[in-house]
C-alpha cells in the first residue's frame, strides 16, 4: 500500500512534464531558504496571504510548460524533473528573467511533444524555487504555484511555446458549510495517515494547522492519488466550497479503500500467525514425543499406509503409483492441503479388492435348486447360469491341461460373462440376480443406471478437481469387498447423455470383455482387473440401448407369464410374502385358485406379476383390518368375495372386445412395448367428403406411412377385395388409434389397418376374437415382425382366440409356452386379403326374399348370433343382452 512519502507522493503520477523521468524528493524549502533564492517577481513567506494573491507582478504573457501526467496547484510546491532540449532552454530563459512559468498538462500523457492543440486550457503560474542541474545534462527543478490562468493566443512555438494568459481569481466562500467542510477533510486526512503509517506526520501538523479553505483543499489534494482528469477538474472548479466538496468526496473513497486493504492485511496475517503457531506447536510435539520415546502422528500414519500397502497386494503399476505417492506425502507438512489429498487417494487405491475373491459353488443340482426355489419358469435364463457353471467345474477340473496351451495377449482366457436380460417390469429381473449370486456362492451388489448423465458417475473425477473420488464402478467394488461379485446394472436402457459426455460410452470399457481386465478410473489412474465379474444388465426396451454397448452383451429375453404362471407364482411366492409382511399367520388367510384366477384376469393385466402382488396385498390388508378388529378369525376367499374386498373389476375380458369390434372398421391389433405385449384398436370411419385422408392418435412417422400403403393397397385392390369404387371417391376416411394420449409407432401394424379399411369399406365387423399383427407391403404382402411372443402372451391375456402372424413369424411361435399354443388358434396369412378373409365376420346366407322383406333386421339379427355365441358367464349374457 503505502511504502515510503516519496513513492506515495510521486505515485500519482508517472510523468510531470514532456520528459519527466525519476522522482527527486525535495521537502518544501524553510522562509530562510526562500530567502536565498530571491524570487524577483514575489517574496513568499509565511506571513502572505495565500487567498489573496498580488498579481500586478505576474505578465501577460508566459513561457508554457507541458507537463505530462500531473497538475500543479496553486500554494503548492513540487519538484519536476525537466529532460527535453525546448524545455530546459525553456528553463534557463525562465531562471535569467523573472522565474514565471506557466504550467499546463497535457491531454495525453503519452505524447512526447504536445502541441497547443493538446493541452488542457487552464493551468496554474508557478516561480521557479531552486534549480539543480544532474550530470547526464537534465535538470531538477523545484516549483511552487500561485495562481490559476486560462490560456489565450499562442505568441510562440519555437523554440519553446509562449501564449498570453488571462488570470482567474479564486471564489471565497463563507460560511458555516464551507467550515463544515474543511473539518470533514482534516477529519478524513487524519484518518488516512492514520493507517497508512508511511505519510509523514510533518505533513499531517502543517495541514491541520492551516485555516484557508482554498490552502486546505489544495494541500490535500496535492497528497492524494489521482487521475489526470480528477485532478484537473479541481484545478478547473471555480467555487471554494465546490473543490472541497471534490476533496471529500475523494477522500471519502480512498479511505474506504485503505480499511479494505487493511481489513484484508489483517486476515492475511492472522492466518499466517495461525499457520505459524500451529507449525510451532506441531514441531514442540515431536520434540517432546521423541523425549517421550513416543512416535510422531505423522511418521505413524505414513508406517500404517505402508503397512496396508505392502498387505493390498496391488498391481505392479499400483504398488509403484502408491510408493510415489506415499514417498511425497511423508515429506509434506500435514497442514498442507495436498497432504490430506494424497491420504484420501491412498485410503482409495488400497481398500480396492485386489485379490479378495469368493470362492464359487459349482455344485449344480445345488444351484439349480436354489434357482428353482427362487424363482418359477425363466428356463432360458436358468440353462443359461447352469451353462456358465458347469464351463467353471470344467475348467477347475482340468486346470492342468489348460494352463499348457499358451497364451498372449489375444489369446487369453476370459473368466466373466457379461448378460443382459430384457423384459417387462415385474417379471424378476432384479431378483433372479440375487438368486444368482446365492447358486454361485458369490457376493451381489446392484447399481442403477437410470436417469446417469455424467460421464465422470462411470470413469470417476481427476484428481485435479477439489472433491474428486473415484467413479461408482469402482465404488460398488470396495463396499462388496471382492474381485469376483455378480454386479447387476438396472436400467441400462435408460442411460442419459448431454454436455457432461456419453455414460454409455464410458460403459463400453466396462462391459468389453476385451478392455475390463484394465479399467483405468480418472481418479485411481491404475489399471483395475473387472475380467471376473460376472455383469448382469436389465433393460425394458432394447431399442434405446446403443448398438456398440448391446453388442458387448449377451441377451436374454423375459417375455412375461401366463395365467397358470401367474397362480403359480402367487401360490408359492406372493402370498407368504404377503402374509408375512401383513402380520397375519398361514390358517388365517386362504385363497382358492379361482379367486386367484379373478384377480389375474379382472384387476391385472400385465406381463409381470407386480400387480398381482399389490391386488393381493390388498386382501391381505383388509383381512389383516377384521383379525385385528376381532370381526373374523379366518377368511377363505373365493371367487365371489374377490369384489367384495377389491371392489369392480378393472378390466372386463372378452366383452371389451366384442364392444369395440361390434361395427364395421375396428380390428383389433397385437403391439410390442416397454411394459411387455398390449392390444390396441385400430377405428376406421368414413364421411362424405373429397378423399382426404385423416391420421390421429398420437402415430410416429413410420406408423403413418403403414397406414397410407395400407389404404393404397385396399383401394387398388377393390374388385378383388369385392369393394364399391364410388365409396372412396365420395367419402373422407379417418383413422384413429386410441388411446390418443400415448405415442405410438412401428410397422407391425399395417395388417390390421389395412384389414380395418377393408371392414368399414364392405360394412363388415372384424370378429371380436380375432387378433393380428405384421407388416405390409404396396403390394399385399404381409412381411415378419418381432415380439411374437410377448404378443401372444397379450392376445392370451386379452382373451383372444385367433391370432393372424405371417407365414415367417411361425418358427417364434416355439418361444411360446404350450399351453398359451393349445389355447389360440394361428392362423398365418401371406398376403392382406388372405387377412380380410379370416379376419371378417361371414355373412350369413339368405334368400333374397328374405333380405328383401326384413333389410332391416340383419345386421341386427348378425350382431345377436356373434353375441350369442360368445356366452360364457351370466355377466357376459347380461353385457350382450344390454348392448343387442
Amino acid at each position: 500500500m503505502w511504502r515510503d512519502f516519496n513513492t506515495w507522493m510521486w505515485g500519482r503520477s508517472s510523468r510531470q512534464d514532456d520528459d519527466w523521468r525519476d522522482p527527486f524528493r525535495m521537502d518544501e524549502p524553510e522562509p530562510e531558504e526562500n530567502a536565498a533564492s530571491v524570487i524577483k517577481v514575489r517574496q513568499l513567506d509565511d506571513s502572505d496571504s495565500v487567498t489573496r494573491p498580488d498579481y500586478s507582478d505576474i505578465p501577460e504573457e508566459l513561457a508554457i510548460l507541458p507537463l505530462r501526467g500531473v497538475v500543479v496547484y496553486p500554494h503548492t510546491s513540487l519538484p519536476l524533473n525537466i529532460g527535453q532540449p525546448r524545455s530546459i532552454k525553456l528553463v534557463d530563459d525562465v531562471v535569467s528573467s523573472n522565474r514565471l512559468i506557466g504550467l499546463v498538462a497535457s491531454m495525453d500523457p503519452e505524447l512526447e511533444t504536445p502541441g497547443p492543440e493538446d493541452l488542457y486550457r487552464i493551468g496554474t503560474v508557478a516561480a521557479v524555487q531552486r534549480l539543480f542541474r544532474t550530470s547526464e545534462g537534465t535538470i531538477t527543478m523545484i516549483v511552487r504555484g500561485i495562481a490559476r490562468f486560462e490560456l489565450g493566443e499562442f505568441a510562440d512555438l519555437e523554440p519553446y511555446l509562449k501564449a498570453k494568459i488571462r488570470l482567474l481569481p479564486e471564489v471565497i466562500d463563507e460560511g458555516v458549510e464551507i467550515e463544515a467542510q474543511v473539518r470533514a477533510a482534516k477529519d478524513q486526512f487524519q484518518q488516512i495517515a492514520e493507517i497508512a503509517p508511511s505519510l509523514p506526520q510533518e505533513i499531517l501538523g502543517s495541514i491541520l494547522i492551516l485555516d484557508d479553505p482554498l490552502h486546505v483543499a489544495y494541500t490535500i489534494v496535492n497528497y492524494q492519488r489521482l487521475d489526470l482528469e480528477e485532478a484537473q477538474a479541481i484545478l478547473e472548479e471555480d467555487s471554494t466550497i465546490t473543490k472541497l466538496q471534490r476533496v471529500n468526496s475523494l477522500l471519502s473513497r480512498e479511505l474506504e479503500v485503505l480499511s479494505l486493504g487493511q481489513q484484508i492485511q489483517h486476515e492475511a496475517r492472522t492466518e499466517i500467525d495461525k499457520v505459524q503457531r500451529e507449525y510451532f506447536l506441531r514441531e514442540q510435539l515431536k520434540a517432546i514425543q521423541r523425549e517421550l520415546g513416543e512416535g510422531d502422528e505423522q511418521m505413524a500414519e505414513v508406517e500404517e499406509l505402508r503397512v496396508r500397502i505392502d498387505a493390498a497386494h496391488l498391481s505392479e503399476e499400483a504398488e509403484k503409483q502408491a510408493r510415489r505417492e506415499l514417498d511425497r506425502m511423508s515429506h509434506l507438512p500435514t497442514a498442507a492441503a495436498e497432504y490430506g489429498v494424497i491420504r484420501t487417494y491412498l485410503d482409495w487405491l488400497v481398500s480396492l479388492p485386489w485379490d479378495k475373491t469368493t470362492k464359487d459353488n459349482l455344485d449344480l443340482e445345488f444351484s439349480r435348486a436354489v434357482l428353482d426355489e427362487d424363482h418359477y419358469g425363466l428356463k432360458d435364463v436358468k440353462e443359461r447360469i447352469l451353462e456358465y457353471l458347469a464351463v467353471r467345474k470344467l475348467k477347475s477340473e482340468r486346470m492342468d491341461e489348460l494352463e499348457a496351451i499358451p497364451e498372449d495377449e489375444i489369446r487369453r482366457q476370459r473368466e466373466g460373462v457379461i448378460l443382459c436380460f430384457v423384459g417387462p417390469p415385474g417379471v424378476g429381473k432384479t431378483s433372479l440376480g440375487r438368486s444368482i449370486a446365492r447358486a454361485m456362492g458369490r457376493k451381489f451388489i446392484r447399481m442403477s443406471l437410470g436417469g446417469l448423465h455424467d460421464e465422470a458417475e462411470i470413469r470417476g473425477h481427476r484428481r485435479t478437481y477439489i472433491g474428486a473420488m473415484p467413479g461408482r464402478i469402482l465404488q460398488t467394488m470396495r463396499r462388496v469387498e471382492s474381485r469376483n461379485p455378480v454386479f447387476m446394472l438396472d436400467e441400462v436402457d435408460k442411460l442419459g447423455r448431454d454436455f457432461r459426455g456419453d455414460p454409455a460410452s464410458a460403459l463400453l470399457e466396462v462391459l468389453d470383455p476385451e478392455q475390463n481386465r484394465e479399467f483405468r478410473d480418472h481418479y485411481i489412474d491404475v489399471p483395475f482387473d473387472l475380467s471376473q465379474v460376472m455383469f448382469i444388465t436389465t433393460a425394458n426396451w432394447l431399442e434405446t440401448i446403443p448398438p456398440p454397448l448391446l453388442d458387448r452383451m449377451e441377451v436374454i429375453r423375459l417375455s412375461g407369464y401366463t395365467d397358470n404362471e401367474k397362480l403359480a407364482i402367487a401360490r408359492g411366492y406372493l402370498i407368504p410374502r404377503q402374509i408375512r409382511e401383513n402380520g397375519l399367520r398361514e390358517d388365517e388367510i386362504s385363497f382358492t385358485d379361482e379367486a386367484l384366477e379373478t384377480v389375474i384376469r379382472f384387476y391385472t393385466r400385465e406381463a409381470g406379476v407386480r400387480n398381482l402382488e399389490r391386488e393381493i396385498g390388498r386382501l391381505c390388508r383388509k383381512v389383516a383390518t377384521n383379525v385385528a378388529e376381532g370381526t373374523l378369525d379366518k377368511a377363505d376367499i373365493e371367487k365371489d368375495e374377490v369384489r367384495t374386498y377389491l371392489g369392480k373389476p378393472h378390466y372386463l375380458g372378452s366383452e371389451e372386445l366384442a364392444d369395440r369390434t361390434s361395427v364395421p372398421g375396428v380390428a383389433t391389433g397385437l403391439a410390442y412395448t416397454p411394459v411387455g405385449g398390449d392390444v390396441l384398436f385400430i377405428e376406421a370411419t368414413a364421411m362424405p367428403g373429397n378423399k382426404q385422408f385423416l391420421l390421429t392418435g398420437s402415430l410416429g412417422q413410420v406408423m403413418q406411412e403403414s397406414a397410407r400403403a395400407a389404404l393404397s393397397y385396399v383401394r387398388s385392390m377393390s374388385n378383388e377385395l369385392s369393394l364399391n369404387d364410388e365409396f372412396w371417391e365420395k367419402h373422407d376416411i379417418h383413422l384413429h388409434v386410441p388411446a390418443g394420449a400415448q405415442p405410438k409407432d412401428g410397422p407391425s401394424a399395417g395388417v390390421t389397418m389395412a384389414v380395418a379399411l377393408a371392414s368399414l369399406a364392405k360394412g363388415i365387423p372384424v370378429r371380436s376374437d380375432v387378433g393380428m399383427t405384421g407388416e405390409v407391403t404396396l403390394r399385399g404382402k404381409i412381411l415378419p415382425i418381432g415380439g411374437v411372443k410377448e404378443k401372444v402372451l397379450a392376445a392370451h391375456r386379452a382373451g383372444l382366440k385367433t391370432v393372424l402372424l405371417p407365414p415367417r413369424n411361425e418358427i417364434d411361435l416355439e418361444d411360446v409356452p404350450d399351453e398359451v399354443r393349445d389355447e389360440i388358434k394361428f392362423v398365418f396369412t401371406d398376403t392382406v386379403a388372405d387377412a380380410v378373409k379370416a379376419a371378417l365376420v361371414e355373412k350369413k346366407k339368405t334368400s333374397p326374399r328374405k333380405r328383401t322383406k326384413k333389410p332391416a333386421s340383419k345386421p341386427k339379427t348378425q350382431k345377436s348370433a356373434s353375441k350369442t355365441k360368445q356366452k360364457t358367464t351370466k355377466r357376459t349374457s347380461k353385457s350382450s343382452s344390454k348392448a343387442a
